[in-house]
């Protein structure tokens, strides 16, 4: 006997958009007293909702790991189509210069409003507090056990527990292997950087690189070292690196990087004083020269040099704002991406970050949750019609 056709573990964004696109009697479980906790502390709790990028193709470029996967889910429900769904449902949506899209309230509130007014139209059946002992499949379906309260019983059941290490251990006793989860998205720790009296200067574009990994953007300097979309996006891309090397590595910063570093020294040579346009203090921290034609060539060639190539000591890590993203996860070609359904274990659906999946800043993570929870929904509806 099913208590539920089907059973949602995990109360974030990826959970809920599944359980809204399910058909039949749905639950969701949550193991805090909290629904959505990601979606209400997103973009300083205005929620990034997604990114104004309408072509497959370019969006995937945003996913250091799952972007290949991705191709197929975003021709069926990319940005556009979120942006569909919300603005259906009362909410509008804004674009940013830098094409980050929030809803127009610039309150996350609206967001989790309209997510959970949706849920009660539908009828998810939402549980708090849930403490899970243990999740068991037979040939029917899956029997979740849980403290203090009866089990339940569903025909399917979707993990989208983010990086929870419960929803890793569940997911590796249906016989998933899990890409061993490290952080991404994080700031640079530079105790010996010489710029830290420069805290809040951006320069805009620099290329920071380390190892084969480079990312061209604007860096700003932190009283700890190194932030801005440049560095968050290098962490991204290198997030297996740099957690191989115990976030002890160098990095280098190109500050000119449309000059090649002979272009620097040419332009140096013929320049009195500031010669790019850096701000003052800047500046004064690389050339403290009162007349750069007054300085011999073998200086100038070092300062061509430290501005091409300027090297720093990463020592650590520091979480960026209150987001923090995983790399790692469910190994992608254990699970089929029509569907979202696990090809090990039949009727066993994933969404979100639990998935081996995650994205730069920018909405891609949250793009990832609605679009992955939309196809695992979907799926479930369309196999719900069938047996009915």
């Amino acid at each position: 006997m099913f208590t539920h056709d089907f059973i949602v573990i995990g109360g974030g964004a990826a959970g809920f958009f599944a359980a809204l696109h399910a058909e039949g009697s749905v639950a969701l479980l949550e193991k805090t007293a909290v629904l959505l906790s990601k979606v209400k502390i997103s973009g300083g709790g205005r929620c990034n909702v997604t990114h104004a990028c309408f072509d497959p193709k370019e969006l995937i470029k945003n996913y250091p790991r799952g972007g290949k996967e991705l191709l197929g889910p975003f021709h069926r429900f990319q940005p556009r189509d979120t942006i569909e769904w919300f603005e259906s449902r009362g909410v509008q949506l804004k674009t940013e210069d830098d094409g980050r899209m929030f809803p127009v309230t610039d309150s996350s509130e609206t967001i989790i409003q309209c997510l959970l007014n949706e849920a009660k139209k539908r009828g998810v059946d939402i549980q708090l507090r849930q403490r899970i002992l243990q999740i068991t499949k037979d040939a029917d379906g899956f029997t979740i056990e849980r403290k203090d309260l009866p089990p339940l019983r569903c025909r399917r059941l979707l993990l989208a527990t983010g990086s929870s290490p419960e929803g890793f251990a569940w997911a590796e006793s249906f016989g998933h292997t899990i890409q061993k989860p490290v952080p991404s998205l994080f700031t640079f720790n530079i105790p010996t950087s010489p710029l830290k009296d420069l805290s809040g200067i951006v320069i805009d574009p620099v290329v920071v690189t380390v190892g084969e990994f480079s990312q061209r953007g604007p860096l700003l300097i932190t009283h700890f070292g190194f932030s801005g979309p440049a560095v968050l996006k290098l962490s991204a891309w290198a997030a297996r690196l740099f957690a191989e090397k115990n976030y002890n590595i160098d990095i280098t910063v190109n500050w000119l990087p449309d000059l090649s570093e002979d272009q620097i020294f040419d332009t140096l040579k013929f320049a009195s004083q500031k010669p790019f346009p850096f701000p003052q203090n800047f500046w004064k921290a690389f050339a403290p020269l009162t007349s750069l034609h007054q300085t011999s060539h073998k200086v100038l060639r070092e300062l061509s040099h430290r501005l091409h190539a300027d090297t720093y000591h990463v020592e650590g890590k520091t979480t960026h704002k209150e987001e923090f993203v995983t790399c790692g996860g469910v190994t992608l070609k254990e699970v089929n991406f029509k569907t979202m359904e696990s090809k090990l274990c039949p009727g066993l659906y994933f969404a979100g970050e639990i998935l081996d999946i995650d994205g730069v800043t920018g909405g891609f993570n949250f793009q990832n949750a609605w679009t992955t929870g939309y196809i695992a929904g979907s799926a479930i509806s369309e196999d719900q019609s069938r047996i009915h």
